[in-house]
């Protein structure tokens, strides 16, 4: 056994202690079980560990149970458990800051419209192909015109934009069809009435608000409430996939680190997987290969090992298996693919000990110092140090009082953006069209006026016309939209693996 500092994960029936290198945890894991098995313990007790040795952390909190890793642990409950495997208990928290997309149970996160991009914007609006394809213009529009894409409003704006002009347009970049538009408008109206707005907008979160540490030295604790965000599933797999998106291309490459430079935990992976195309999920699974360099380290929570496609599961090194269930043959192919992903331990039949699995109880298999999987162990979790249960609204609302970021995400910023830029060239090019009207009108009068008049004795040679500068709406609007254009054509955006605009 190795002196690398390591998480201490439980201890094997047979009595040694089951670890997990912090200098191969950013190669990535995969926490699996039934409901009611002791998965959302392990995520618990893996991210204080994690952020005991210092690594911050992400987790989302699908049913509000992990919410009490914010408040002290009970000793008395877990002592003769935590005696058993010689483990001392501290009871005490995790340092906590508490999100929530919607800002009602943490602090709110947002993202702009530019900053999440098309690919992942697509997958939130159940886009078709041909539909994404006039997204993606309608993105490349506002890049090339410098136009920004800040919240739903300024996105609502462009396409209306993009459906008026869609013939010039289309001469660049292929055809835009109305019908697509109207489809992509249609499906933001839905995308607002489950939430979606609270999201997009100002101030955006930054990375380096959830890779703090605590005076202390141990990690900040990133806790997103997800409890009303499970309703609206897409919304909420393209929201952690954003954020992913976010760390690979901002973070620089540092090889592997002696511990992991974040840690981020999906729970429900399936939501990130279930009906998404192909070339998203290739995507994905570039990403997981790629960020491990970057030291952060991604751990999927779900039922079954089998709700995660190949290319991404062979890429997950550290396995903490619960109990599962095999009634139906869905069921059954399931448990043979969860015990084959281990490495075989002779004193046991891997697929019968996952059915036989006790509450708190799993098959462990971590990364050993050459990077290879170890011997997969029956292992009783340790008991955590932080509550076991929900924290109470008045534990929730003292945590983000206390919060590092507290006032900085909380109120909303509505700076100037498409919607109002488009908004002032269209009263632009109708004060325009006003005034040549009125023009009009006032030289048809003249002109009614001279021929009612009395014809004069000598008539004047006639003076050739000077000829006129003013402008038709239509000339004044391109003209705007063109110097618009030459104004930003040469710092036109550039947009990451999964859409996401890249910083630079």
């Amino acid at each position: 056994m190795t002196d690398a500092p390591a998480l201490f994960l439980g201890q094997s029936f047979e009595g040694a202690p089951e670890r997990l290198l912090l200098n191969r945890a950013n190669r990535h894991g995969v926490v699996a079980g039934a409901t009611g098995t002791g998965k959302t313990v392990t995520l618990q007790i893996m991210a204080q560990g994690f952020s005991e040795a210092g690594v911050p952390v992400f987790c989302a909190d699908v049913k509000g149970d992990l919410s009490g890793i914010s408040q002290d642990g009970g000793l008395e409950k877990f002592a003769e458990r935590a005696g058993k495997m010689g483990l001392t208990l501290n009871g005490r928290s995790a340092p906590v800051v508490f999100w929530d997309l919607y800002g009602q149970k943490g602090h709110p996160i947002r993202a702009t419209i530019s900053d999440v991009g098309p690919v992942l914007l697509a997958r939130m609006l159940e886009l078709n192909d041909v539909q994404e394809g006039v997204l993606t213009v309608a993105f490349h529009v506002a890049d090339k015109e410098g136009l920004l894409l800040l919240d739903l409003e300024d996105l609502r704006a462009l396409l209306a934009y993009v459906g008026e002009n869609a013939q010039a347009i289309g001469r660049e970049v292929g055809n835009v069809s109305p019908t697509s538009i109207a489809a992509i408008q249609r499906a933001l109206l839905q995308l607002e009435q489950q939430g979606g707005r609270a999201f997009f907008g100002e101030p955006a979160l930054r990375l380096e608000d959830m890779m703090r540490t605590a005076l202390d030295g141990r990690g900040q604790v990133n806790v997103l409430d997800a409890t009303r965000l499970m309703n609206s599933p897409r919304l909420y797999a393209a929201f952690l996939l954003w954020l992913l998106s976010e760390l690979f291309e901002q973070l620089p490459e540092i090889g592997d680190p002696e511990k992991p430079r974040l840690v981020f935990f999906f729970d429900e992976a399936h939501l990130l997987f279930n009906d998404a195309p192909k070339g998203l999920l290739e995507k994905v699974e570039q990403v997981v290969r790629l960020i491990r360099s970057k030291g952060v380290g991604i751990y999927f929570v779900t039922q079954n090992p089998a709700d995660i496609p190949d290319s991404v599961l062979a890429q997950l090194g550290n396995r903490v298996q619960h109990a599962l269930r095999a009634y139906t043959p869905a069921e059954q192919k399931g448990l043979r693919a969860a015990a084959q992903s281990f490495r075989t331990n002779p004193a046991f039949d891997t697929a019968e000990a996952i059915q036989a699995l006790g509450v708190g109880e799993a098959l462990v298999s971590t990364l050993d110092e050459k990077g290879a999987p170890t011997v997969v162990a029956r292992t009783k979790i340790r008991p955590p140090d932080s509550r076991l249960g929900p924290a109470t609204e008045a534990e929730r609302a003292a945590t983000m009082a206390a919060s590092p970021v507290r006032g900085v995400y909380d109120t909303a910023i509505n700076r100037e953006s498409a919607e109002e830029v488009l908004k002032a060239r269209r009263a632009q090019a109708d004060r325009i069209e006003a005034e040549t009207a009125a023009a009009a009108a006032e030289a048809k009068a003249a002109q009614k006026a001279a021929r009612s008049a009395p014809a004069p004795r000598a008539p004047a040679t006639p003076r050739p016309r000077a000829p006129s500068n003013r402008q038709t709406p239509v000339e004044a609007l391109t003209k705007s939209v063109l110097r618009t254009a030459g104004s930003t054509i040469t710092r036109e955006l550039l947009r990451g693996v999964l859409g996401s605009l890249k910083k630079r």
